[in-house]
């Protein structure tokens, strides 16, 4: 888990327009030539050179064409779509990327001109008012209506682009479009990656990675493309996408690794409960029965004994996720309801002991390494909650993680999670939650794919946090109690 990335350069996908058909610029470029102005030294600053915009399944990139013929190294516009964006939403982009309309210039030197398109409507406009005056209709109506058409036509594509912007974030200069490019080249890999396989870790890494895409191109929109005011956030986000693509290319190393034999239908021994695990991990054996509730421990009972194989079949390395009430961050926007600590946070001095020990020891038996274990699955293997008595009062201790966490004794990933996921992970893993789309007028039903796939995702940001350093769980720890036995 606290491996450094193994990062290979990435594939330049967008270092050069349309990498992937190399005759598609060739064609592009000669339109462009024959069409409008290309981009030479004569350009001054009030030049609009004509653009060749190459669409992709995020967004596009918009290119100018040299006056050499040379392919450019750097586009002057990078366009983002909105990450789930809808089929009507992916329409709006073509409507963007549409060729310039044609004006015309109401005097041979004025600066004043019209669309081509207002023009043709208000010749019309202009026809049918005298058909509808030869036909009696009242001046007072025709008039308005032959003023308005014009107006309005040359006002509607400024609306549409409008209503269109609210789904994109585009982004010009050359700093901006300069650290676009590399996000959007490493991006690129791990779409491609998923297009060519049905693994649920490569469609989320793709998906994860549009989000970044998405956060860096509304940053550098919001702070008008100057890169040096949240170059920190910036640089953030590009060492996520980085490690994104390293695991990515694990992933890949390791599926192709696989033999090709094997029973279909059986789970490969490299597989845990939410689906194929990171190289190097290894398989959980079935966790231990829930402890019988005959004696308690906590009521001075004689412990449970414990063997030389109940230790070896430890796992510290785990981390314990649970859900709390909701606190905020900042100015208040970021909701905090649930947080991943590391296992041995829970032997924190500051933690209410013993309890934070024996749920330690409950925690780390037979477990897979780097494995993320709800709350609510440590309740279920404690017979529904029947054992928890026998533990230790878990309220006290996630209570008292919390106030480790925001007092900064030790590290934490904090989530903000929905509704729909923050009940998941706060059921057993076979439970189903159901909730009534009043809208729509009918029940909805969540289950264990569901919240495997929560998991999974709070996973993938999990291994990205812990990548160059593992998850701090805080000074003084006292000693797990199967080391005193």
């Amino acid at each position: 888990m606290t491996q450094k990335p193994r990062t290979t350069p990435p594939t330049a996908h967008h270092q050069r327009p349309f990498t992937g058909d190399p005759g598609r610029w060739e064609k592009e470029s000669s339109r462009a030539l024959r069409a409008g102005h290309v981009r030479n030294g004569t350009c001054s600053a009030a030049c609009r050179p004509v653009l060749v915009h190459e669409r992709t399944s995020w967004g596009w990139l918009a290119w100018t064409v040299p006056g050499d013929g040379t392919p450019p190294e750097l586009p002057v516009q990078i366009g983002v779509l909105a990450p789930e964006a809808t089929r009507t939403q992916r329409r709006a982009v073509r409507w963007l990327l549409r060729r310039p309309a044609h004006r015309i210039a109401l005097a041979p030197e004025s600066r004043v001109s019209l669309r081509f398109t207002t023009t043709a409507v208000a010749a019309i406009a202009l026809v049918a008012a005298l058909y509808a005056l030869s036909r009696g209709i009242p001046v007072g109506l025709v008039l308005p209506a032959i003023l308005l058409a014009p107006l309005l036509t040359d006002h509607m594509s400024d609306w549409l682009d409008d209503r269109a912007g609210e789904h994109v974030r585009s982004v010009e200069g050359d700093a901006a479009c300069q650290y676009l490019q590399r996000l959007a080249d490493l991006h690129t890999g791990l779409v491609d990656a998923a297009a060519g396989s049905d693994r649920y870790e490569l469609r989320r890494s793709a998906e994860i990675g549009h989000h970044l895409l998405w956060d860096a191109a509304d940053l550098l929109h919001a702070h008008a493309q100057d890169t040096r005011s949240v170059s920190a956030q910036l640089i953030d986000r590009e060492r996520l996408m980085v490690q994104l693509a390293d695991q990515v290319a694990q992933a890949l190393e390791h599926i192709r690794a696989k033999p090709a034999s094997g029973q279909r239908g059986q789970p490969h021994e490299d597989e845990g409960p939410l689906g194929p695990l990171p190289p190097g991990f290894e398989r959980a054996t079935p966790p231990t029965p829930p402890p019988n509730p005959a004696t308690s421990p906590l009521k001075g009972a004689r412990p449970m004994t414990r063997t030389q194989s109940d230790n070896s079949a430890r796992t510290t390395a785990v981390y314990l996720l649970f859900a709390h009430e909701p606190y905020y961050l900042g100015d208040g926007a970021q909701e905090i309801n649930a947080t991943v600590v590391a296992a041995a946070s829970l032997l924190h001095p500051e933690v209410h002991q013993p309890d934070g020990a024996r749920i330690h020891e409950r925690l780390t038996q037979q477990r897979t390494p780097g494995e993320i274990i709800p709350l609510a699955t440590l309740t279920q293997e404690l017979g529904g909650g029947a054992g928890w008595p026998y533990i230790g009062d878990w309220e006290k201790v996630t209570t008292d993680l919390v106030r480790l966490v925001r007092t900064a004794e030790c590290d934490a990933l904090s989530l903000g999670l929905s509704e729909i996921a923050r009940a998941l992970i706060c059921t057993g893993p076979n439970n189903h939650i159901r909730t009534l789309d009043t809208a729509a007028g009918q029940a909805l039903t969540y289950g264990p794919k569901e919240r495997a796939a929560i998991l999974a995702e709070i996973d993938m940001y999990l291994v990205c946090l812990v990548a160059e350093q593992d998850l701090w769980p805080g000074e003084g720890l006292l000693p797990p109690l199967f080391n005193e036995a």
